[in-house]
């Protein structure tokens, strides 16, 4: 008898090993799902209240025992006891969401049935698909998946939960965590492994998989999920701009950028990668960023703000973007070739670089940006727009930020402020393009862990019965008479808005 395969959980900053974990075959990922169809059927029956409560008391948990849960995020990603604490707060915030809304959005609501089914009552409700596979990243390994695994919980499922193969200690904990409040109940179980382990799980019969990864793997998680016909929800990877219009304030501007891009050492999906600097300000725009790229180091010391790499192999891909950058042209203003090390990369700032480098193109998930002058909105947003993805984006801009925030092609935009959309609960996450499908938080985020549950009732006999056989001709008439009085006017089709022309300084 072969002995089970072990994981080893590693602190990048040191190859340290700091966990050990069993990995999961496709026969116990299977078994743990049907726990979780046991542990779905008590906790659908529960109710609203009921759900909420248990999520009430499983925040507190959470909330006591912060610090301990962010050192089990230092140690597995790196990243600073502060960055790990604010994800978690993160989470928090949004189980308490949850907790306030999820009736309100999924309950059952009476919808009219139009004047031809009048004696109809009609209602709608959002009804929880069972169980829910979640295969979460490594980045923020407690926010981003939490935000499957706590609306789906919220929305009456139950979950089975595949972490990273980098924080599979985070996984488990959480689990444990909610363990502590539902002892008896299955409510999410944490399978542990590499690929393999998620593939086991796209091919267990969950009732849909909600994936966060790159855009490569995936399209491998859809193909897998497709052979059973499993829904899935994909949040991939993002190549998010910055724009910074004439009258920005340009110093919370560049603040903004280094934080968007460097923070959690540009491990962010929705971290800002591209900047696009109206030329006006362009000049004080980079004088300013470079100033604040210069406070922020790499590192294990008590200064360092930002952590090592995670994963080891995404250095290999900041080095590559960033030599390629160079080699076409591009200029470090900060950093440069020499930043890239084997374990730890230091903030990098790159300027003049080609539209069709690596850089600009591909998703580099590291601390770099590239930051280009514009001669006005117009051109920054066409070009933050080229780009086969669409996930988050941001506007710098006094009196032109809504406006240009819904001209760009993503899921998300903040306007003088970056990332803000994520810590919002009542709004819906997610992309367009390679950034994926569907949506995480908010309302949007409760119903798609759910199915639509249409009911019609009879409430007095139809004075026309249109579903029968003896419906007559005289019956027909009088149906075709009705519809002609209540469609059949003529409308005259409202004018369509003239686009405004560009403005006079737009086009200086």
């Amino acid at each position: 008898m072969t002995s089970p395969e072990k994981l080893e959980s590693l602190d990048p900053a040191t190859g340290d090993v700091v966990g050990v974990h069993l990995v999961d075959t496709p026969e116990t990922v299977a078994a743990a799902v049907a726990r979780a169809r046991e542990a779905a059927a008590w906790w659908g029956g529960l109710g609203f209240d009921g759900r909420a409560e248990v999520l009430a008391q499983w925040r507190g948990v959470l909330t006591r025992r912060m610090a301990q849960l962010a050192d089990v995020v230092h140690q597995e990603t790196g990243k600073p006891h502060g960055d790990a604490q604010l994800e978690i707060g993160l989470a928090i915030d949004h189980l308490a969401w949850i907790g306030s809304h999820a009736e309100k959005v999924l309950g059952r609501k009476r919808v009219s049935p139009g004047l031809l089914l009048a004696n109809q009552a009609a209602s709608v409700e959002y009804l929880p698909l069972g169980v829910v596979g979640v295969i979460g990243p490594w980045n923020y390994p407690v926010f981003t998946p939490m935000g499957s695994i706590a609306y789906a919980l919220g929305a009456g499922n139950a979950v089975v939960f595949k972490p990273s193969e980098l924080t599979p200690g985070v996984g488990v904990w959480l689990a444990d965590s909610l363990r502590e409040v539902v002892p008896d109940h299955d409510l999410l179980q944490v399978v542990v492994g590499r690929g393999e382990t998620g593939a086991a799980l796209c091919r267990s019969g969950v009732d849909k998989i909600a994936f966060t990864g790159s855009t490569a793997t995936a399209k491998r998680v859809m193909a897998t999920c497709a052979e059973t016909l499993t829904p899935v929800l994909i949040e991939a990877g993002g190549k998010d701009a910055l724009l910074v219009d004439e009258d920005a304030d340009v110093v919370a501007a560049a603040d903004a950028a280094a934080w968007g891009a460097f923070s959690n050492a540009g491990q962010t999906c929705i971290g800002i990668e591209r900047v696009y600097v109206h030329d006006r300000v362009h000049d004080r725009f980079v004088e300013e960023l470079v100033r604040r790229a210069g406070t922020v180091h790499a590192g294990t010391d008590a200064d360092a703000k930002i952590g090592p790499m995670t994963m080891a192999g995404q250095v290999d891909v900041v080095r590559r973007h960033v030599e390629d950058a160079l080699e076409r042209g591009g200029r470090a203003v900060v950093g440069g070739a020499d930043a890239v090390g084997d374990r730890f990369v230091q903030p990098t700032v790159l300027v003049d670089v080609p539209e069709d480098c690596a850089a600009v193109r591909e998703e580099t998930f590291g601390p770099t940006v590239t930051v280009r002058r514009v001669r006005d909105m117009d051109e920054a947003v066409e070009l933050a727009n080229a780009t086969r993805y669409g996930l988050g984006s941001a506007v710098f801009s006094r009196t032109r930020g809504p406006e240009l925030a819904r001209r760009l092609r993503s899921g998300m935009t903040a306007v003088n402020s970056v990332i803000s959309f994520a810590a919002v609960p009542g709004l819906p996450f997610g992309g367009v393009g390679d950034s994926g499908f569907g949506r995480i938080h908010g309302p949007d985020g409760l119903k798609e862990f759910t199915y639509a549950k249409a009911v019609t009732r009879v409430r007095f006999k139809p004075v026309l019965n249109l579903t029968t056989f003896d419906r007559t001709p005289e019956q027909d008439s009088t149906v075709a008479a009705l519809l002609t009085a209540l469609h059949g006017r003529a409308t005259q089709l409202p004018k369509m808005p003239r686009r405004p022309l560009a403005t006079r300084r737009d086009r200086s």
